[in-house]
């Protein structure tokens, strides 16, 4: 459960892109390159990233993937 607060759609879906942002920099990843083990487009991760789409799991765990973390570590406080 994160926290007892309820999130607004807009805070939830800024930090999935925080958090995939973080972690891509600490690994040293390009948006590209993400994008390119995750199997999805680089101007896609860009938006993600950025909070303007509303990412769907199939997606988030394509991600997830990528980076060698669950799904939870993306979904929770910035990481």
């Amino acid at each position: 459960m994160i926290d007892n607060q309820i999130m607004s759609d807009g805070d939830i879906i800024e930090r999935i892109g925080l958090n995939i942002t973080i972690i891509r920099e600490r690994q040293g990843l390009t948006q590209e390159k993400l994008a390119e083990l995750a199997g999805l487009h680089r101007a896609y991760i860009g938006q993600i990233e950025r909070g303007e789409k509303n990412i769907g799991l199939k997606n988030l765990e394509k991600i997830a993937n990528a980076l060698n973390v669950s799904v939870r570590t993306l979904l929770d406080k910035p990481y």
